[in-house]
């Protein structure tokens, strides 16, 4: 990994650490354990910073859904509904950080649009993925359950990382949803 990732990871942790408001360059420098100004060496302006995190993040969780697709190709709504508690579980636990980074770039792209279209972007790859996820287990119109299922799961994993619950089990929510999503599209 290059020093413009080291960055970029270190201003990961600040911003799900800590939040948008502390993300800094001088933060970052600190978080990264480099001398002051090189963050703005690489990042002249907030807005470059940001660019550059929004792209990171997507990598890195382009990496996390690909290393949980290899382990499991759900073939019926159980096995997918299986597959995203693994993954609600993943991103509230061991990829927290993370994701909480991911939350606050959302939040931030609602009072900076120029945000949205690279967050569309970014993540289109990962939907891609979803997509295909949902025609194996046997969705009819993969392209309208894909958005009715992740944000549910978006709204569930934001809601544990807001308000975590040491019980966090998702699964029985996420079978019904998903049961109930693909009940009338479900190949026989």
């Amino acid at each position: 990994m290059g020093r413009r990732e080291d960055l970029l990871d270190a201003a990961i942790t600040v911003l799900g650490e800590r939040g948008m408001r502390a993300l800094t360059h001088r933060a970052v420098d600190a978080a990264a354990g480099l001398p002051a100004g090189s963050t703005s060496n690489l990042f002249r302006t907030r807005e470059a910073l940001l660019s550059g995190v929004i792209d990171r993040f997507a990598a890195r969780e382009r990496a996390n859904w690909e290393e949980t697709a290899l382990r499991s190709t759900p073939t019926t709504p159980a096995e997918l509904a299986a597959a995203m508690t693994a993954f609600a579980h993943e991103a509230t636990g061991r990829h927290r950080t993370l994701t909480l980074a991911r939350y606050a770039i959302l939040v931030e792209s609602g009072i900076q649009p120029s945000l949205r279209a690279q967050l569309l972007a970014t993540g289109a790859g990962v939907n891609e993925w979803f997509v295909n996820w949902l025609r194996v287990a046997g969705s009819t119109d993969p392209r309208r359950h894909a958005p009715q299922l992740m944000n549910h799961w978006t709204g569930l994993v934001l809601h544990e990382l807001a308000i975590p619950d040491p019980t966090f089990d998702p699964s029985a929510q996420i079978l019904a949803l998903v049961t109930s999503v693909l009940r009338d599209g479900v190949r026989t």
